[in-house]
């Protein structure tokens, strides 16, 4: 017997809906799963018809966003079973906020949560979070498709050694914060390194020449093998602890080794001097950086170690039975994830 499954994602090219379930569509199509895929609704008519149709699925996929009350009391009461993704810190405000807390937050995260028949958190942190206010909360890393993501070339004889960072333009504020850092290894380095972006906007710096890459999820890939050593920069507070290391797991795809900011998910992923560099201050990134520009053979052995730990659990092809369980209800004893949860749901306005 075959199940429906709405899936409710921010849009196809959102790495988030990529990544977490987008991705694993066919796999769950081979295993029984018809899958449907919707954007969020941005109005009140499509707000109407959505809450048409969810009666009409066995399941529905909610991939990080929180409805607002009363469409959340309306949503629960038609749809038949919620699992509910986060892959981000959705009860904090963000970091470029003045202050991390938000009633409001986590108000609405605590309702989407309750009103939800399974959690699926990207990492322990997501996973404490939500299990304050739900006993079902399992973890799944945010993965990629190993076979998609294929080693670089290591013999490639390149100009310049490349410093890369891949991600949204929400996120390139991170890049700004460590600007200097980028312009002191120009300098140290001049000539010999360049800072690579790719993204759909970019920042400029003096003493480093930056290539400005056009994100496509055609040569994403591609432009990640062209890369030699791959930069996670975050701020340590409560909207990075929820980080997911997507970037860190795309380098180590292609075997190239991270240099981070060891927060969250990127302490577990990063093994300091092992598959890369953890680095908290400037001098910690000027150390890490100069050390793998001037050394080849670590660039190598470590892109190579990164590599093993992406296949240790971060993959698409690891996780998919995981993703699939948590659609279908199974657990450990077999029994439905749901049973009876919603009874016992209270709104809190």
């Amino acid at each position: 017997m075959s199940n429906s499954l709405l899936i409710l994602i921010q849009g196809r090219e959102v790495a988030a809906s990529r990544y977490r379930i987008l991705q694993y569509i066919p796999y769950l199509q081979e295993h029984g799963v018809i899958c449907t895929v919707r954007e969020f609704p941005r109005s009140p008519g499509e707000y109407i018809s959505l809450s048409a149709i969810l009666s009409e699925y066995d399941c529905v996929f909610v991939q990080r966003k929180r409805f607002h009350f009363p469409f959340l009391t309306l949503f629960r009461r038609q749809a038949k079973r919620v699992v509910y993704d986060l892959d981000d810190a959705v009860m904090f405000k963000n970091t470029l906020a003045k202050f991390p807390y938000s009633r409001t937050r986590e108000r609405r995260f605590r309702n989407m949560v309750c009103s939800s028949d399974v959690i699926i958190a990207g990492n322990t942190f997501l996973q404490e979070q939500a299990s304050r206010h739900h006993s079902r909360v399992m973890v799944i890393p945010t993965s990629i498709p190993a076979q998609r993501y294929c080693l670089k070339d290591y013999t490639r004889k390149k100009e310049r050694i490349t410093i890369g960072w891949i991600g949204d333009h929400g996120s390139i504020h991170y890049l700004k914060r460590i600007k200097d850092i980028f312009e002191e290894i120009g300098r140290r380095f001049s000539g010999k390194v360049e800072l690579k972006i790719v993204c759909d906007t970019f920042i400029d710096c003096s003493h480093i020449p930056v290539r400005k890459v056009r994100w496509s999820q055609d040569t994403e890939v591609a432009e990640l093998m062209d890369m030699d050593i791959g930069v996670m920069p975050l701020v340590d507070d409560p909207w990075s602890w929820g980080k997911c290391g997507l970037k860190i797991l795309q380098y180590f795809g292609v075997g190239v080794p991270a240099v981070c900011t060891p927060v969250g998910v990127n302490r577990d992923v990063v093994v300091h001097g092992h598959n890369g560099f953890w680095a908290n201050s400037p001098e910690e990134w000027i150390d890490a950086l100069s050390t793998l520009v001037i050394n080849e053979k670590d660039r190598k052995c470590m892109g190579l170690r990164g590599r093993m730990t992406l296949e240790s659990g971060y993959t698409m092809e690891a996780n998919s039975s995981h993703i699939l369980s948590s659609i279908l209800g199974n657990d450990k004893d077999g029994k439905s994830l749901r049973n009876g949860h919603w009874m016992n749901t209270v709104i809190l306005l």
